[in-house]
Formats: structure tokens, sequence, C-alpha cells
């Protein structure tokens, strides 16, 4: 995919004239920010709406004007390279996440998590997740080292230490990936501490990893995206954390992806132990973040760095993770 070069300037002129803008799925490549900082509401209202994706090349650092125009900043060829791909070969997805991330670094937070779900419903929908959902092989059954299945066992461990609920994501044969039913018993633990102005929360996981992110064999699985949308708004554990964020805590370790690190997010505190990492494998699939990470981690990282992980596919680790300031301290956990 070549991607058009445009001057901030040159963009400018061309939000300001529509007709001029690229068709929808180019990409723009800013090669140098607009001559004047303030860039016009006019022009960020129509961009809020214009379906293509504006990377910052290499060198041209996201401040300024150039921070309200570019959806991505690059810092190389190859994570140029990269985010092409990905465009390349998820263009709804990739597109739909860009127009994402503006609109919810203007919205309200849970009226965030509403768009973010509208849009990971309306990509259930398309071409890309069903194209994934097509090439996936049918997933093994899988177990712990001793054979257990845990298909019965509970989800969600909870612990109480004076007024410390310890909340732990327990299905350690899977690293922890969060199926309907561990959502379903997060969230009645949320709900205590909901309950409970005196509780502080203590988010973990265990075994070897904090949370591999969403299960992916129930993927697909919804009688249709329109009722998933309003199921995931009905029993949300992002809306929840947003309001225990004063009394929340996220210790983490080990892989951190998708769902997983989207969740810990919205914890007011968030720890995590020099093995962990951190991904957004979600556009891979066709798809946007879908357990608020559009709204958790922008809060955390700006919407910049929340699509450098969407679209580059790229992992981090907890230093990098800690100087961004997705994390707040780097230790044991």
């Amino acid at each position: 995919m070549r991607p058009t070069e445009w001057t901030g300037d040159e963009f400018l002129a061309a939000l300001a004239s529509p007709a001029e803008l690229p068709v929808p799925g180019s990409v723009v490549l800013l090669t140098g920010p607009p001559s004047c900082s303030l860039v016009p509401e006019a022009a960020i209202e129509r961009l809020t709406t214009t379906p293509c994706l504006v990377v910052a090349a290499p060198g041209c650092a996201p401040d300024g004007g150039l921070a309200r125009l570019a959806d991505v900043a690059v810092d190389d060829a190859g994570e140029l390279d990269d985010v092409l791909r990905s465009v390349q070969e998820r263009p709804v997805a990739a597109r739909s996440a860009a127009l994402l991330l503006r609109a919810v670094e203007r919205a309200d937070p849970r009226a965030g998590l509403v768009l973010e779900s509208a849009t990971y419903s309306a990509l259930q929908a398309g071409p890309e997740f069903a194209a994934w959902l097509a090439s996936r092989a049918a997933p093994a059954e899988r177990s712990d080292q001793f054979g257990r299945s845990g298909d019965d066992a509970p989800r969600v461990r909870v612990e109480r230490d004076g007024r410390v609920l310890h909340v732990s994501l327990s299905r350690p044969w899977v690293l922890n990936a969060l199926d309907h039913r561990m959502r379903d018993e997060l969230l009645e633990a949320l709900f205590l501490l909901e309950a409970d102005p005196e509780l502080r929360l203590v988010l973990q996981g265990d075994g070897r990893g904090f949370c591999s992110g969403g299960d992916l064999s129930e993927f697909g699985s919804a009688p249709d995206p329109a009722s998933a949308h309003l199921l995931r708004l009905r029993r949300s554990p992002a809306s929840v954390l947003l309001g225990l964020a004063d009394r929340s805590e996220a210790r983490v370790h080990g892989p951190c992806a998708g769902s997983g690190v989207e969740l810990a997010a919205f914890a007011g505190r968030v720890v995590a132990s020099t093995d962990a990492t951190f991904s957004l494998p979600e556009l891979g699939l066709g798809l946007v973040p879908g357990a608020g990470g559009s709204v958790s981690l922008t809060r955390r990282i700006g919407r910049h760095r929340c699509a450098w992980l969407l679209l580059t596919g790229r992992t981090i680790d907890a230093q990098t993770a800690r100087s961004w300031g997705l994390v707040d301290a780097v230790g044991l956990v």
C-alpha cells in the first residue's frame, strides 16, 4: 500500500474542501505539521467522520497541530510498514479503529464505552471478522498440567482481607482467557465493591499470566451482533471499574493481551511484574477492542499510542509500559 503524502497545511486544505480528500480506505502520511498549531475546530469536526487513516511520518513528533490531525505516529520505516500492512490486510477494522479513537477522545468515558461496543458489534458483522472465523481451526480441548479441563471450576477467586477485596482471575490453564462465565463472576465481585464504599479492590491473575484476552472459542458465538452489543453494555466490567478507579489496584504479570490490558488499565493504580507484556491483537481478527480499551488506554497513554498498539500489532514490555504511563510501577506483584 502506498500512502498519500501531504504536509499538514495540504491536509487542512483538503479537510476544508472534502472533494479533495483521498478515497476512503487510503492512508494519509503527514510529512510535517501545519504552519499554525491552532487547528480550526471545523477541520477537526470534518476529520471526526473522515474514514481514512492519518499517520505522522517518521521524525514528525505528534504534538501541537500534528497531534490533533494524526491518528498514529511511527518512529521508523519498520513501524510504518507494520501500520500499512495492517491497513492493507484489515482496511475496514483499521479505519474503524481510527474513527473510534477520534470519537472516544472527545466523548464522556461512559459514552465512549457505548461507541466502542457499537463499533465492535458492527465489525463482528463485517467481512474481515468473517474471514478470520472461516480461517480459524476448531479449538482444541484445553487442560491444566494435571489434565483437568476446569470447565466446571469457578473462573474468579475472591478473598477478603479486612477492607481489601482480592479478586483473582482463575483460569490458569488458558492464561485466564476471559469467557462469559469469567465476565459474569468478575461482575459479581465488582458489585460487592459498589455496594460497600469502604472496600478497596486488588485485581490480579492466577498462574503464568494476568489475562491473555478474550476466549477465542467464544468469538462469533453470539446470536447476532446487535443483541451482543446490548448484552455487552448490560454486563460490562469496564463500566463498573470506571466508578472504582479511586480505590482499585491491578497487579499484572506475564501476558496482558486484549481485554487483559484493557480492564487492568481502568484501575487507579497498575503495578506490573518485570515479565509483564502488553498487546492489543484485536485488529488481526478484524475487530477493535471490546472490553473498554479504547477508553481505558486512551485515558492513560493517549489515542496515538493506543492506535500504535492496535495498528502495529507489536508487544511492549513492562518498562516501556511504565514510561508511557500504562502502568504506574514495575516490581513484585
